[in-house]
């Protein structure tokens, strides 16, 4: 039987009886839109599923041992100053809620150290309850001011707001960020055999992360002279003194000061930790924190009664995997156990049915 062939039926046109066409709705006749690609799919086996469960539990459980061990060899100390028990030698500067009081309180916490801390030593400040992931605190900032833009410096971004001007002067810098920067001073003795008070060396440079410090901040107009550079300018409300006085070091003052460019750097979750400082291991002979008495002098600037939050000073060392964090260890055994026993019980029924599934199959 002959058959008629119409090229526009495979464009997708049917002629119709007087000389016309219409659109067809059938899809396109190619291997796409009919499905007809060439498809892999894995056939589950005793033989492919049992080896990929031990598998996966042996690789995942020695690697959680290595993490978690690694993870416990960490030391770490941690202080509490918050100081809302009336025992707490911070007690006193605790009920103050002023930011930029003009007479600073101070305290002084003793402590131990059971075992000596041989590597560096990194110490931090730690916040609870203050939620930096807040949607208007963390746009409350002007990334083109903190890069040294002069027109931002004097125009700061609508973002900033409140925190922009005050009396009709722009704040450098600019928003809620750098306004609530905090501002606890801390210092670390050591108190040897004889009762003697040994300061600690405390590096303050080195804290930032490189792009930070290289990078994202930079102070305005090139000028090493930060006065005449940030004129025209205020300081944020709550800090006692303006940006350019941050710190002594030409290296370390202004936009890039490492404390400042630290804290501009928001926490994902309402308790975190931020470096504070560096102590640097002097020799391999002696451990950079020997064991007995030390002292934390703080200057207790920043109030947190106001959202009952806490405050507190944490000392550690780091490994390969950085600081301690058990999780990752515990989540490769879990993994690990969990792929492992699901191992043994498939194959104990595919030992126990899998022969008698493979009789019946048999015909007679």
């Amino acid at each position: 039987m002959a058959s008629s062939y119409n090229a526009k039926e495979e464009d997708g046109h049917v002629a119709v009886p007087g000389g016309g066409t219409i659109q067809n709705k059938k899809p396109d006749n190619t291997a796409f839109k009919q499905q007809r690609l060439p498809a892999w799919q894995p056939i589950l086996t005793a033989g492919t599923v049992l080896p990929a469960f031990f598998v996966i539990g042996l690789i995942f459980i020695p690697i959680g041992i290595g993490l978690y061990v690694t993870s416990n060899n960490i030391k770490e100390f941690e202080i509490d100053y918050t100081g809302t028990d009336m025992s707490s030698p911070c007690f006193n500067c605790s009920q103050s809620f002023s930011w930029n009081s003009t007479r600073p309180c101070t305290c002084a916490l003793p402590f131990s150290l059971e075992q000596p801390f041989e590597s560096n030593v990194f110490m931090y400040y730690g916040l609870s309850n203050f939620y930096q992931n807040h949607r208007r605190y963390v746009k409350s900032r002007d990334d083109s001011q903190l890069n040294g833009d002069t027109t931002s410096l004097m125009n700061p971004s609508k973002e900033c707001e409140p925190y922009a001007r005050n009396e009709k002067m722009p704040i450098a810098p600019c928003g809620a960020i750098a306004n609530s920067m905090f501002n606890d001073t801390l210092d670390l003795y050591y108190i040897d055999p004889n009762g003697t008070r040994i300061q600690i060396p405390l590096m303050k440079k080195g804290i930032a992360w490189w792009t930070d410090k290289h990078v994202k901040f930079r102070n305005p107009g090139g000028n090493p002279n930060l006065t005449s550079a940030f004129q025209g300018t205020t300081k944020p409300i709550n800090w006692r003194k303006p940006v350019y006085e941050l710190d002594t070091d030409a290296e370390n003052n202004g936009f890039i000061n490492e404390d400042f460019i630290v804290w501009m750097r928001t926490a994902a979750l309402p308790t975190f930790r931020k470096l504070y400082r560096i102590i640097q291991k002097k020799n391999n002979m002696t451990p950079t924190l020997p064991r007995g008495n030390y002292t934390l002098e703080v200057t207790y600037n920043y109030p947190v009664r106001s959202f009952e939050g806490r405050k507190r000073v944490i000392l550690s060392t780091i490994s390969w995997m950085g600081g301690k964090n058990p999780f990752l260890g515990i989540a490769y055994i879990t993994v690990g156990s969990v792929c492992f026993f699901l191992g043994v019980v498939l194959l104990i029924i595919h030992h126990k049915y899998g022969s008698r599934n493979n009789t019946a199959d048999i015909p007679n």
